[in-house]
């Protein structure tokens, strides 16, 4: 039996009309498309998904509809982060009531809190609730990384069960593996990173890139962690240009323009959100066409709300 929260988690995008509100018949189709492929974890309401532009009622209306979609099949672990503690607190109890099954919480970004401060914001948030909490440390957005020796010191709370690693250092990376409880998830936040990380004994990725190819990311994941490790590097090495090109601009601008190439949705972003350069279209569009992905004609439109 899987462990909970490990193998493959999809930080979801968060499909919009062309007027710029929440298109919710795609957010459930979106959700059912990752049931389907066979993604283990539902992650709604992160970066990925332009949360800092949603609502606490689009957020709610967002996890209910994943959580519908997912239920019995997948796991939500819905975004509950932000740099006021209070806040957090109370967007934990709108995810636990809309049906998520646990919570990611980036750290504080902006004012960059101490070792300490970090250690007491999510104390304070685990104590709010029964949730597991994975947090979700991310340096090059949030200005402040959480060192190995804080995670070591958050293990230690009962359901503070994980920390999805995205600051790009593999050393970092082979600490955090080394210093944490067995039991301790570690998930990689970089597709490309995966495999290394899983190397170092991490337990699976909260990715990017599941959004368009969900099934192949579930497969490299689940043939490394049953040791056929050649299967796993093939499709490492298929899907490398896919997971780079989802970040030639600001995550999810790629992402969201590559699935509505796709015909999944509409390119509608919220502001500061807006359609990729030129040059990056059509540098994502040849990777999508490389790895035999369908480009419908005229589903991209490069609207911003």
């Amino acid at each position: 039996m899987r462990v909970p929260f490990t193998g493959v988690g999809t930080a979801l995008i968060t499909p919009f009309h062309h007027d710029g509100t929440l298109d919710t018949a795609s957010v459930s189709r979106l959700a059912r498309r990752q049931v389907d492929a066979g993604v283990h974890v539902l992650v709604p309401c992160g970066t990925t998904g332009e949360t800092p532009t949603l609502s606490v009622d689009e957020k709610r209306r967002i996890i209910e509809l994943v959580a519908a979609e997912a239920k019995g099949r997948a796991l939500v672990l819905a975004g509950a982060g932000g740099y006021d503690t209070k806040e957090v607190i109370h967007m934990a109890g709108v995810a636990k009531a809309a049906g998520a099954d646990g919570l990611l919480s980036v750290t504080p970004y902006y004012n960059k809190p101490t070792p300490e401060g970090l250690y007491q914001h999510y104390k304070a948030i685990a104590e709010s609730t029964d949730l597991p909490i994975v947090v979700y440390n991310v340096p090059g957005r949030t200005g402040v990384n959480i060192e190995p020796a804080t995670l070591v010191r958050l293990a230690t709370i009962p359901n503070i069960i994980g920390v999805k690693e995205a600051s790009g250092n593999v050393t970092q990376m082979a600490e955090i593996c080394r210093a944490v409880p067995s039991d301790f998830i570690v998930m990689s936040g970089d597709d490309a990173l995966t495999l290394p990380l899983m190397a170092l004994g991490g337990h699976g990725i909260i990715s990017v890139a599941s959004n368009e190819v969900p099934s192949e990311m579930v497969q490299m994941v689940e043939a490394f962690e049953r040791g056929a490790l050649l299967e796993s590097r093939h499709w490492h090495n298929k899907l490398l240009p896919l997971m780079q090109i989802n970040f030639v601009e600001a995550n999810p601008i790629p992402v969201k323009f590559a699935m509505a190439a796709m015909g999944l949705c509409e390119e509608v972003y919220r502001l500061p959100m807006v359609s990729p350069r030129k040059a990056s279209q059509e540098k994502i569009a040849a990777v999508l066409v490389e790895l035999g992905l369908p480009v419908v004609n005229g589903a991209m439109t490069g609207v911003s709300a």
